[in-house]
């Protein structure tokens, strides 16, 4: 579609937003036979989904019934055919680890909780198993085993490396003809009875429909047409990260609001601060001391080790959004939180269903 053609071309649909989401959604649409436009304000995959850890860990996100824990649990029953198929599409290596995790104690007040929130899980399909201090000395040599009282391993907990799934993504979709705009961010939507249309600088496209799925900024898009849209807000986090000579973690591991978890590459993390502060992109020296000096007390060889990459990302704050806004010609797919990465095979799968369902003149 060349720029400024003001002609809808039958089957299209607009993607706004070039993260895992968006990404994920367009290859499905792709495969269904749409013709896929994505928009991206900077290079698709370069904001959250690159400084994601990916952490596909029901057990330390979901403690009670609720739609977002039905989600969750659907979407990592999906992880594995999901990055089977794209590891096939796109002919590219996605790091994919079904390795669990391991959630300590070190006080008796910690372990009764951890023992009780393990309780509730397990009567919502989030199954763990108690191990004793002694086993993790023995398996996970690594941690820091003075004052352990003891831990919970989740075995269905899982990781994926977000920044070779994103790059595998975009190589899957220009493969089945999604043209991809990056660095072309979009100023509005224009909801009409028959299309919607994008406009981008001084350029606009017509399309059958159009998906906003531009997490954190997605409601700082003008929409015009039906009611404004749930609105979203960065939610600002940091990382540290150590590339390691060895395994050093070879599970996630939490305790308290801390994890660690190593990629394939060798790059383990610690994460992550929350910080309500806004567009701030400053790396803040008093969070990368805390949050080190926190990862140094589960695993104490950090302590004598530099980071070496330090980061931060916007997690897209607000309720949860999946399916139409108000029309047949517009879809949300934005305000995954924390869950961005875990969500995006359930998310593209429902979104591609309502849509293939809502729109069948094409």
């Amino acid at each position: 579609m060349k720029p400024g053609d003001p002609g809808r071309k039958p089957g299209s649909i607009g993607i706004v937003g070039g993260g895992v989401i968006g990404l994920s959604l367009a290859w499905r649409l792709a495969q269904s036979g749409w013709k896929v436009t994505v928009f991206d304000r900077s290079k698709p995959g370069s904001e959250a989904s690159w400084a994601a850890a990916g952490m596909l860990a029901p057990g330390g996100e979901y403690d009670e019934h609720s739609p977002a824990l039905e989600f969750g649990l659907e979407s990592r029953r999906l992880y594995r055919p999901f990055v089977e198929e794209l590891r096939a599409d796109s002919g590219a290596a996605v790091d994919f680890q079904e390795n669990g995790a391991l959630e300590l104690a070190y006080s008796a007040d910690e372990l009764l909780t951890l023992e009780t929130k393990a309780a509730r899980q397990q009567t919502l399909g989030i199954p763990s198993r108690a191990v004793d201090p002694a086993r993790v000395r023995a398996f996970w040599p690594r941690l820091r085993h003075e004052g352990l009282h003891g831990a919970r391993f989740y075995p269905e907990d899982a990781i994926v490396n977000p920044r070779e799934m994103s790059a595998a993504l975009t190589i899957a979709c220009a493969a089945r003809g999604v043209e991809l705009n990056d660095s072309l961010p979009v100023g509005s939507v224009v909801i009409n009875e028959d299309s919607a249309e994008i406009k981008a600088k001084s350029a606009s496209f017509r399309f059958e429909a159009v998906v906003i799925a531009a997490g954190a900024w997605s409601s700082e898009i003008e929409v015009v047409g039906v009611p404004p849209v749930p609105p979203s807000k960065p939610i600002k986090g940091h990382l540290v990260g150590y590339h390691q000579p060895e395994q050093t973690c070879s599970t996630i591991v939490r305790h308290g609001h801390l994890y660690a978890l190593q990629r394939a590459n060798g790059l383990l993390i610690i994460g992550a601060s929350v910080e309500d502060v806004g567009w701030d992109r400053a790396i803040r020296n008093e969070v990368v001391e805390e949050l080190s000096a926190r990862g140094a007390g589960v695993l104490p060889h950090l302590a004598e080790t530099t980071p070496s990459e330090v980061w931060i990302g916007f997690r897209p704050g607000g309720t949860l959004e999946v399916g139409s806004w108000h029309s047949q010609r517009l879809f949300l797919a934005y305000g995954h939180y924390r869950n961005g990465i875990l969500l995006a095979p359930w998310t593209a799968r429902t979104l591609s269903e309502e849509i293939n369902a809502s729109l069948q003149t094409r």
